[in-house]
């Protein structure tokens, strides 16, 4: 059992500006809004510190979870008895490098890093402007939206290797598929990504984007607390128009519900425990898999006990 309290005063002498919290709530930093205290908190200024960070907590064999944004995230209601670092204050850079690629960093906002390919009127990134994670997090689960995905526009992906070392992996190195790359549940510490583009016009560009931020308003459930879409797209179809058909809008269990906006989202609908969205998911996967055959894959990431 790691000795927290020697180990947040070695932190905090070895990275004096470093911005630790103890037994900070998770529920504060995801977008369910559910999950209890993380032991420590680690907010740092740099991807530089980050990584000497990481490297401090994994010498002391503290378990340590890499955070962008908290949208794909579900976390218990006891907490996170580890450390989480949190990335989205550093790295969050974006820069344009020549005339059709952009560098941004993992704590960029996908959003943002859309918004800034739109300015300078490159176009390829308009399917990620709605989607509320960071650029880090979006390539780790190769994230993707209305037939656009990260792997298609990426050029490379610079990290931070277990060893502390800084590498650099080009497309054809990160192993994309369907919601999963190379850095998927792992504890490699993407700090930028390199973006591959293609010339446009700006205001098509931003119409477009427009248009994709009003087809997300009239079909997701965007002022509820969730984790997004909460399984992956199976082989043969997809899993809300199966949730629907299997009658599940609306369908309850404690605060946790299937939206009546759009059924594949589980929606935080008021005091949902992670207890209440699991077991709601475990009923979802249950009657989808006896009326259709397939069983559902979640794509929210559980930091607890699974289905």
């Amino acid at each position: 059992m790691p000795d927290y309290n020697a180990i947040t005063r070695e932190l905090r002498q070895a990275f004096p500006e470093l911005e630790i919290r103890e037994n900070e709530p998770m529920s504060a930093h995801c977008s369910f809004k559910i999950g209890g205290p993380a032991r420590l908190m680690l907010f740092p200024a740099s991807a530089g510190e980050a990584a000497a960070a990481l490297g401090l907590l994994r010498r002391e064999g503290v378990r340590t979870l890499i955070m962008g944004n908290g949208t794909n995230l579900l976390v218990p209601d006891e907490g996170y008895d580890g450390a989480v670092v949190c990335m989205s204050r550093p790295c969050s850079d974006i820069e344009l490098i020549d005339e059709t690629k952009i560098r941004a960093g993992s704590g960029a906002t996908l959003a943002a890093t859309a918004v800034f390919a739109a300015e300078h009127s490159l176009t390829g990134l308009e399917f990620a402007h709605g989607i509320p994670g960071s650029v880090g997090g979006g390539t780790a689960m190769n994230a993707g939206a209305y037939g656009g995905e990260m792997r298609d526009i990426i050029e490379s992906v610079e990290f931070v290797d277990l060893d502390g070392q800084i590498k650099t992996l080009e497309a054809s190195e990160l192993g994309m598929s369907y919601r999963h790359s190379v850095f998927s549940d792992t504890d490699k510490l993407i700090t930028s990504v390199t973006f591959a583009l293609t010339p446009g016009d700006a205001g098509a560009i931003r119409e477009r984007m427009r248009e994709l931020i009003e087809k997300r308003r009239a079909s997701q459930p965007l002022d509820m607390p969730s984790a997004g879409s909460t399984f992956k797209r199976p082989a043969n179809g997809y899993a809300a128009a199966m949730i629907d058909a299997a009658g599940l809008k609306g369908e309850r269990v404690g605060g946790a519900m299937v939206s009546t906006k759009h059924a594949g989202f589980v929606i935080n609908a008021g005091g949902a425990s992670y207890e209440d969205v699991v077991a709601l998911m475990r009923e979802i996967r249950r009657r989808v898999y006896e009326r259709e055959g397939v069983l559902l894959e979640p794509e929210v990431k559980l930091m607890g006990p699974g289905l």
